[in-house]
């Protein structure tokens, strides 16, 4: 079983950064590639950038590829999200997420453990 806990969201003005941790607990954290989605209000629950276990591979998708980075450390059992340049369109619940497997998956329903998700609000 896998648990985790995001952090790290808050209100920001356009242009700014965020840093979003994902601590987990349970099973060999390095077994598991991790991943990032976000939900607007009105929206489907979209995914943002994966990362393999080994931390090796990563994904991203095309709104917030080269504004974000994705990134873990296994040794603290800790994924992290780095969003620089954010944009009112960022504005989302952000969800970390885990797949039973070391290989990433860029798909929603891949995914078998969900955190409760961090609200990030950035402001015009």
């Amino acid at each position: 079983q896998v648990q985790l806990v995001e952090s790290g969201g808050g209100l920001v003005q356009a242009g700014g950064s965020l840093r979003l941790s994902c601590a987990a607990s349970g099973h060999t954290f390095s077994a598991h590639a991790m991943g990032w989605f976000r939900q607007a209000p009105g929206k489907e629950r979209d995914f943002v950038a994966a990362i393999s276990g080994g931390g090796g591979t990563t994904y991203y998708a095309d709104p917030v590829n080269g504004r974000f980075t994705i990134s873990r450390d296994n040794a603290k059992n800790t994924v992290y999200l780095q969003m620089n340049s954010l944009k009112p369109e960022d504005t989302a619940v952000y969800y970390c997420a885990a797949v039973s497997s070391p290989f990433g998956v860029t798909v929603r329903d891949g995914y078998q453990y969900w955190g409760q998700g961090t609200q990030v609000t950035v402001s015009s």
